[in-house]
């Protein structure tokens, strides 16, 4: 069958798309950057797309030409610099049911457990208005419901859960007794492949999860055993400590930076990821302790849990560095142009020091961009070895001040090289 998969770079829509070619389909795959997701699955034709700007029924004749089957694996968290919730997961998914209603196809669609406590939350409600609309157009098709999803990788909540598994000393948890189920994700995979197949009827309305309940603190620490990392005690934090954390999230959100301690997030988790429909009648699914034993956590494992949560850290000391470093010459100027002075006129001295200044206030606010932020970081590394140089030829000395003007430089190298190596979400 053609096929055509909207998320297709994603968590989910990535393991589909690999399922379904195994299969022998011919898969169409829709991201927004499907760049480095086409190398490695050239066997797929990409189409780069953002739904958000798909909200008319016209988007999509072109992009339905030809395909049998529709697997709607697309979403977003929560509205922020880079997504629209409204535009993505129910204006766009409209316009889709429209251009499909003449057409002979299956619309598969991962979907959530929406009738939770925090059901009127933009993440559920756009939704359930849009599984809604699609169970109400006469176009056949399947919904799914996965519940957390755990697989071999990890992004968003599976990410953040390897983090909290590998702090030292003690794991500072909220909502530790909420209960969780879970899905693998090659189990969600397979149901969408049943749903291609006819094994499970269109019409179906089902839910992904195994059978076993944890809560998110026998979850958190299921996957530090994975690890392999010693037992440590789970510090309960009160949600009211936890919003502070959420709040900064939330305005990194809006800076382009998707981190799953935002408060959608947050509000899902403060009601349990449950099962609250019939589930899938299908094979049994694999518990959250069999889905962790199928991949077995290597080193690398280890390191991603334990970069995963310094990330940000890291961001903003550089972005404190640069934009000191850039401010502090205005408050001491004269001394600031005397290192330009031994080379250059009193003029262009001044001009020196006022241009370095901006440039190094500039890399620290775009560092903050999400879209700017690997401009930014091959800025600064490109920027302070100059810096370096130019300094050692004229006042070498400064290698030897006790307060390491020119030491501290080094380490900061190193800190954008580290930043620019785990800058990538998935």
């Amino acid at each position: 069958m053609n096929i055509l998969i909207l998320g297709a770079t994603g968590f989910i829509g990535s393991a589909v798309t690999r399922k379904l070619v195994d299969e022998g389909h011919q898969v169409t795959g829709l991201g927004r950057d499907p760049a480095r997701t086409a190398l490695k699955m050239p066997h797929v034709r990409w189409l780069a797309a953002d739904l958000a700007g798909m909200t008319q029924s016209n988007n999509w004749e072109q992009v339905l030409d030809g395909q049998h089957v529709v697997v709607n694996c697309a979403g977003a968290l929560q509205d922020g610099l880079s997504d629209d919730l409204n535009a993505t997961q129910e204006r766009a998914m409209l316009a889709l049911y429209e251009a499909a209603r003449d057409r002979q196809l299956l619309i598969v669609q991962i979907s959530a457990e929406t009738e939770t406590l925090g059901r009127d939350i933009a993440f559920l409600s756009t939704k359930r208005r849009a599984d809604a609309a699609l169970a109400a157009s006469g176009i056949p098709y399947v919904i799914l419901r996965p519940a957390l999803v755990l697989g071999r990788n990890a992004h968003g909540g599976s990410a953040l859960l390897r983090a909290l598994a590998a702090f030292p000393l003690a794991i500072p948890l909220a909502y530790a007794n909420s209960r969780v189920t879970t899905v693998a994700l090659d189990d969600v995979a397979s149901a969408v492949s049943a749903s291609i197949q006819g094994t499970l009827p269109t019409g179906s309305d089902v839910a992904l999860g195994s059978d076993e309940r944890l809560t998110l603190k026998e979850l958190v620490l299921l996957h530090r055993s994975w690890l392999g990392l010693p037992s440590v005690p789970v510090i309960a934090v009160p949600s009211v400590a936890a919003r502070p954390v959420t709040w900064l999230a939330d305005m990194a959100g809006r800076l382009g930076w998707r981190s799953p301690l935002r408060s959608t997030a947050m509000a899902v988790m403060s009601g349990g990821v449950e099962i609250r429909r019939p589930r899938n009648s299908g094979p049994r699914l694999s518990s959250a302790a069999e889905t962790l034993a199928a991949a077995p956590a290597g080193v690398q494992d280890l390191w991603f849990a334990r970069l995963y949560l310094l990330k940000s850290p890291t961001i903003i000391v550089l972005s404190l560095f640069w934009l000191i470093s850039g401010l502090v010459p205005f408050f001491a100027f004269e001394a600031a142009r005397s290192h330009f002075a031994a080379l250059l006129p009193d003029r262009l001295a001044s001009i020196m020091v006022v241009a370095t200044c901006l440039a190094d206030i500039v890399l620290g606010l775009t560092v903050l961009y999400r879209p700017w932020a690997r401009r930014a970081l091959i800025g600064m590394l490109l920027l302070a070895p100059a810096y370096l140089v130019a300094a050692t030829l004229t006042e070498s000395a400064l290698w030897l001040d006790p307060l390491g003007a020119l030491v501290k430089v080094v380490p900061s190298i190193l800190l954008t090289l580290t930043a620019l190596a785990i800058l990538d979400e998935r």
